[in-house]
């Protein structure tokens, strides 16, 4: 069984993963004891693939701003056993429910206690999952004040607990280190080989489209300018990155923001099929970019994923 995502997140990596990786530096195999960090790790499909693929990571850091998400992390890598217990007794409770009206009451009394953030790790990690796999379109949204506030689904029978997958993450993440807060913080930690992979809060591509309320802080164009800053300081290190983000260029505005924020950096291009959006219509196949600060990607050596 391989190390997967335990959790749905919005803007996951995992379709995109082959073109992330052809994406990666050249000669990035030939690094030796690379470190690896994502200050914004979400789901984590781009940490698991990385950890798996590349032998040469002998160190890993990843970072997020909402503590429930990086709590999530430590319990699954540190008390796997005691999150599959707990996990198998509320999917037994939601299970045993008859009617979608009682499921809903049961999810919302669920969501209230989560709320309260007075939980120990394992009861919060507990109920981060039931809320991920039973909310409408598994989506992770707080409030101003911080409060999660994703409707109720109408899932009969979703899979709470995959003792399976949680086990193989465990295993996977004991040798990486997992901070809460600003993503500054990770500079700090890295040293001789580091590549940095970052996957922020995306900027909206219209007025209606926004959605990066992972946390109660705003993520907006003054932050996508202080990340830019972080990225110079990166740089200026000698460290390698690789950034994710929406491509606004490619719309109807040919709104140039990134094209001249990161001007002095190579914007390459992926295709993302998306479907967080109100309209049907509007769901489907976007273009992302993927801004770096070195010149030869493995896609240029036709390296094959």
């Amino acid at each position: 069984m391989k190390a997967k995502p335990f959790i749905k997140w919005v803007g996951g990596k995992t379709q995109l993963i082959e073109q992330l990786e052809a994406l990666l530096p050249a000669d990035f195999d030939t690094w030796e004891d690379v470190t690896y960090i994502e200050p914004f790790v979400g789901g984590g499909a781009m940490l698991f693939y990385m950890l798996q693929t590349h032998s040469n990571i002998k160190s890993a850091i990843i970072n997020d701003i909402n503590q429930d998400l990086t709590t999530c992390y430590k319990v699954v890598r540190d008390y796997p056993a005691e999150l599959i217990a707990s996990l198998n007794d509320i999917q037994r409770e939601y299970y045993a429910l008859t009617t979608d009206n009682e499921r809903k009451q049961f999810f919302m009394l669920m969501r209230d206690e989560f709320n309260t953030k007075k939980l120990t790790p394992i009861r919060n990690t507990t109920l981060f999952f039931f809320l991920n796999r039973t909310c409408f379109n598994g989506l992770y949204r707080v409030n101003k004040a911080g409060l999660f506030n994703v409707p109720f689904g109408k899932y009969e029978t979703p899979t709470i607990c995959d003792p399976d997958t949680i086990l193989s993450d465990s295993k996977l993440l004991q040798n990486v280190e997992i901070l809460t807060g600003d993503y500054q913080q990770t500079l700090a930690y890295a040293k001789g080989n580091t590549l940095f992979y970052f996957d922020p809060p995306y900027r909206p591509l219209s007025n209606t489209s926004s959605f990066n309320s992972y946390a109660k802080e705003a993520f907006n164009d003054i932050a996508q300018q202080r990340l830019k800053d972080f990225c110079d300081r990166v740089e200026q290190a000698g460290f390698k990155f690789m950034l994710s983000n929406s491509d606004c260029f490619n719309t109807p505005l040919k709104d140039r923001f990134f094209e001249d924020l990161y001007f002095n950096y190579i914007i390459d291009r992926v295709w993302a099929a998306r479907s967080v959006n109100a309209n049907p219509a509007k769901r489907g196949k976007l273009q992302e970019i993927l801004v770096h600060n070195y010149i030869r990607t493995r896609r240029q050596l036709n390296v094959t994923v």
